[in-house]
């Protein structure tokens, strides 16, 4: 790479094919700034984060993804794993983006193009982020055990193109499905639990699934993580608290617990599905969380 370029990954599937039918455009936002952009292309999962994590290693310092939460997952694992400084600029194009919600990134693709082109000519430092970590991958934007890692997997065995609707429609499937409420051992700095559990869920950002405001008080920069447990529950009472989870006040029912942590500890009786920013998990135990303050570099 030349002082006056850039690294341009995309995922040319994310956000149903957005990310690839832009790149053209995004590619000239950027070289309108002056700076040269090389292109590398994702063609399978785990391929961008092979990618950027080869990249960075090699010491190239900052690279831009266009995707989705996806995208960002992997490119976040690929800098970690490679332990430089790297920095990362984000051109939203995914399904519900809610990483670049949680950063303050604008949402419309252009203005986060021409912004970030603006930042890499003006030579602006970059801002600092936490970065949270379930027992050996990294996530930027939140991790979650249960209910809501089911739910994410449902939602992608849908092509629809209804946005963030697609949650609605995976939730009403998991509903149908039966909701499981495993027993979990779970220890905190400020919280601990033994007993059934419909979900366990970890924001370092306040969104999840585009629509659910899961965690309000969550910001990435804080040196903290907020941990999220919900008590068993049947279908008809989840139907009133989704109109809550999405708008943010859930969080004085009474099945619902939370507290800020910087690590956690679970162990569960049964083998359980994750997510981490979306990207389901192998089934999995024991799952141990940790946060990692400013650990990622944002241009």
């Amino acid at each position: 790479m030349t002082t006056n370029s850039i690294d341009l990954f995309v995922n040319p599937t994310a956000g149903r094919g957005r990310a690839g039918r832009r790149l053209a455009e995004i590619r000239r936002l950027i070289e309108a700034s002056g700076a040269s952009v090389i292109i590398h292309e994702s063609g399978y999962v785990g391929d961008l984060e092979t990618q950027v994590r080869d990249l960075v290693s090699s010491g190239v310092e900052r690279i831009i993804v266009a995707g989705g939460d996806g995208s960002i997952h992997e490119a976040v694992n690929g800098i970690m794993d490679a332990d430089t400084d790297a920095s990362l600029g984000i051109v939203p194009s995914g399904t519900g983006n809610d990483f670049a919600k949680a950063a303050g990134i604008p949402l419309e693709w252009r203005a986060a193009t021409t912004l970030l082109a603006s930042r890499i000519a003006d030579n602006v430092a970059p801002r600092t982020i936490d970065v949270g970590r379930m027992n050996d991958r990294y996530f930027a934007n939140g991790a979650g055990i249960g209910l809501d890692a089911k739910v994410t997997r449902i939602a992608r065995d849908y092509n629809w193109p209804i946005g963030d609707l697609v949650y609605l429609v995976a939730i009403l499937r998991t509903m149908l499905d039966g909701i499981a409420t495993p027993e979990m051992q779970l220890e905190a700095e400020s919280l601990r639990w033994d007993g059934p559990l419909t979900l366990a869920s970890v924001s370092n950002g306040p969104w999840i699934g585009g629509m659910f405001h899961i965690a309000p008080m969550a910001r990435n920069d804080d040196g903290k993580l907020e941990l999220m447990i919900a008590d068993p529950v049947s279908r008809r009472r989840i139907v009133t608290l989704l109109p809550k989870l999405m708008s943010g006040k859930h969080l004085d029912e009474a099945e619902i617990r939370y507290s800020s942590v910087t690590r956690l500890s679970i162990e569960s009786s049964e083998p359980l599905i994750s997510h981490l920013d979306g990207e389901i998990q192998p089934l999995q135990t024991r799952f141990e969380l940790g946060l990692l303050p400013a650990a990622l570099r944002l241009l």
